[in-house]
């Protein structure tokens, strides 16, 4: 029973976006609260998960433990990134897995049911963490389990007192304050997404915390800064050699035009079949919506592609982006000034990807099918702009400079 419980709750987890509001407000209040009534019956259903692993100690004299979400991978490329630029560094990860999650590495994985409902694995993390030099905390999110409560303030304060330094790093709506994102940019999705009270509330919430510690504090995407103004940015990396193609772009009859959707609402998704149907209908392109695909599967899917469309309602970007970049695409989305402009200035480079709203979209991307000179032009900037901001060496600079080692 526990184990066909798993697989459901995987397969809801894998197709969250489509379930009524009703279902995602009773995952939501399982994965908030663990020890409330939903979140000890998901418990006792799907069991403590057995034995954990907890993460082994590296022998350097630098020790940084990131932990606990990992999203899309970022927690352990960001290890690998800071093991590259310091010798001196040994960095590990932890990450909470996910029933039907995308099976991003990690250097240590724990199934959420040993991180809910196991004493034992969250003394003998503690025991470990304790041991680091240096601890990024992710998403403001607990990482012990019921060690201090699930309370963020307690474990930095008992990681403190151990002696170990303490950061911050903000990936997204843990962080982005919902009001000022409509003030942002009018294609802002908040106004309609019904769980913008919800992530009102915890922005609000994790944004009172930053403050009132004030430790090291750093954002994975630029557009975050908005929010956290103290904050550095921290890029997300890339593994460029993954995700390289030789593939020339535009080279068939009809140009292939993909987009990448895990959050549909948030991406805009719903707007682009309708303002690039002239173009299907004229038979000058295929369209295809791309979700739930594996991570180990999407160099694939972005070699096969010509434009890749990235989001049209946040006013950044973020890890697909970068991938499609990295692949040689033309990738499209929108980008408010404000991010653009910050990316110069901290780089020095152009942001490569072709600005587009839901109501230019089908211009633009008309326009870049009928010249390809430019769209291969812009194409071949991606990679560029990947290697010199994503590739793991911007990202470890940050921290190393405004935390780790600051001299």
């Amino acid at each position: 029973m526990k184990a066909f419980f798993a697989r459901c709750a995987g397969w809801a987890v894998s197709h969250r976006s489509r379930l009524p509001q009703w279902v995602q407000r009773l995952m939501e209040s399982a994965a908030r609260n663990p020890d409330g009534l939903i979140g000890r019956l998901s418990s006792a259903l799907m069991g403590s998960g057995g034995e954990a692993p907890n993460t082994t100690v590296p022998a350097a004299e630098i020790r940084v433990y990131i932990a606990p979400t990992n999203y899309a991978g970022q927690g352990f490329l960001w290890a690998r990134a800071l093991e590259a630029a310091d010798p001196r560094v040994g960095a590990r990860n932890m990450a909470i897995e996910l029933p039907g999650g995308y099976a991003f590495p990690a250097d240590t994985l724990v199934p959420i049911t040993a991180v809910n409902a196991s004493a034992e694995w969250a003394a003998g993390e503690w025991a470990a963490a304790r041991e680091f030099t240096h601890v990024l905390i992710e998403a403001e999110r607990p990482m012990f389990g019921k060690q201090w409560g699930r309370d963020v303030a307690a474990e930095v304060a008992a990681l403190e007192e151990a002696g170990v330094s303490v950061a911050f790093l903000g990936h997204g709506t843990d962080v982005r304050d919902p009001d000022n994102h409509m003030r942002l940019t009018p294609w802002s999705p908040y106004a309609e997404d019904p769980r913008t009270p919800v992530l009102r509330a915890d922005a609000a919430e994790n944004l009172a915390l930053l403050r009132r510690l004030r430790r090291p504090t750093f954002v994975s995407t630029p557009d975050l800064i908005e929010d956290v103004p103290w904050a550095i940015w921290c890029p997300v990396v890339v593994d460029a050699a993954r995700f390289a193609s030789d593939r020339p772009i535009l080279q068939g009859e009809r140009a292939r035009v993909i987009h990448a959707s895990s959050n549909p609402l948030q991406k805009g998704s719903d707007r682009i079949e309708p303002a690039l149907a002239p173009l299907i209908e004229a038979g000058a392109l295929e369209y295809e919506l791309i979700t739930a695909t594996p991570a180990a599967e999407m160099p694939g899917v972005f070699a096969a592609a010509d434009i890749v469309l990235d989001q049209f309602r946040l006013g950044s970007y973020g890890v697909a982006a970068a991938e499609a970049m990295a692949a040689g695409r033309v990738v499209l989305g929108h980008v408010v000034p404000e991010v653009r402009d910050r990316i110069l200035r901290d780089t020095g480079l152009e942001l490569p990807i072709v600005e587009a709203t839901p109501d230019t979209l089908g211009d633009v991307v008309a326009e870049l099918i009928a010249d390809p000179v430019r769209a291969r032009a812009v194409a071949a900037a991606g990679p560029v702009y990947v290697a010199a901001v994503h590739s793991g060496a911007r990202s470890a600079e940050a921290l190393l400079r405004n935390w780790i080692d600051p001299q």
